[in-house]
C-alpha cells in the first residue's frame, strides 16, 4: 500500500516539474525554453514553440479555436542563421493554403498559394524586403494554365500585363505605370482575333480607339481630352 502511495506521489511530483518547464524566462527576463499559450479562459492551445534567450527557434505551431478544439492553422520554422521563418498556412481540414517566408509579420521572397480543392498552384508571387509585391506575378486556372501574368514594382502594377483564356489564348494585353493603366491596350476574342485597341493615359482611355469585327475595322472613337474653352 505504501509503495502504491509513493508511486502516485512520485508521479505527481514529476507532473508538477514538467508543468513548470513551460513558459519560463531567463535571468534577463527573456522567454527561454518551451512555451505554450492558450486561448483566454480556455484550455485550448493557441500556440506552442521554443525560445532561446528571447529568440524563436525550431518549429512553432499556431492553432484556431474551433468548437473548443485546437486546430492547426499555421506553422513557422525558424532558422538560427537567419531572421526569416518558413511559414505554412492551413485550412481547418489540414490542406495547405499558402507557404513562403516571413520576417516577423512581413512577407518576403517567393510565396505560393494553392487551389481550393487541390494541391495545384493558384498564385505565384514575390515580395521585396518591405513586404511589397515585386516582379512577376502569376495566377493559374485549375488546369494549371496561366490566367494572368502581371508585373509589380514596390507593390504597384508596373509594366506589361497579359490575360489568357482557359485554353491559353491571349484575351487582353495592357501596360501599367505606378499602378495606373498607361500605354497600349489590346483586347481579343477567344479565337485570338483582335477586337479593340487603343491607348490609356493615367488610367483613362486616350486618343483614338479602334474597334474591329471579323478582322476588319468597324468603328473608331476619339477619347482625346479636349478643353471646353477655345484658345
Amino acid at each position: 500500500m505504501k509503495k502504491i502511495v509513493f508511486i502516485f506521489f512520485l508521479f505527481g511530483v514529476i507532473n508538477g516539474l514538467l508543468a513548470q518547464t513551460f513558459n519560463q524566462f531567463n535571468e534577463n527576463g527573456k522567454r527561454h525554453g518551451v512555451w505554450r499559450k492558450y486561448f483566454e479562459g480556455t484550455k485550448v492551445l493557441r500556440y506552442e514553440g521554443a525560445f532561446s534567450n528571447g529568440k524563436e527557434i525550431g518549429l512553432f505551431k499556431f492553432y484556431k479555436n474551433i468548437k473548443g478544439k485546437a486546430v492547426l492553422s499555421a506553422t513557422r520554422q525558424f532558422n538560427d542563421s537567419t531572421d526569416l521563418a518558413e511559414v505554412t498556412f492551413f485550412t481547418s481540414k489540414g490542406k495547405i493554403i499558402s507557404k513562403g517566408k516571413m520576417r516577423g509579420k512581413t512577407y518576403v521572397g517567393t510565396w505560393k498559394y494553392y487551389q481550393k480543392d487541390s494541391d495545384k498552384l493558384l498564385t505565384l508571387e514575390r515580395y521585396n524586403e518591405k513586404g511589397q509585391l515585386q516582379g512577376k506575378r502569376f495566377v493559374y486556372y485549375e488546369n494549371e494554365q496561366v490566367a494572368e501574368e502581371t508585373n509589380y514594382t514596390n507593390g504597384l502594377l508596373h509594366g506589361k500585363a497579359i490575360y489568357y483564356s482557359l485554353k491559353g489564348v491571349v484575351l487582353k494585353t495592357m501596360f501599367y505605370v505606378d499602378g495606373e493603366l498607361h500605354g497600349e491596350a489590346k483586347f481579343f476574342n477567344p479565337k485570338g482575333e483582335l477586337l479593340v485597341e487603343g491607348q490609356y493615359k493615367k488610367g483613362k482611355k486616350h486618343g483614338i480607339w479602334q474597334y474591329y469585327e471579323n478582322g476588319k475595322l468597324k468603328e473608331t472613337k476619339d477619347f482625346t481630352l479636349k478643353s471646353k474653352y477655345k484658345p
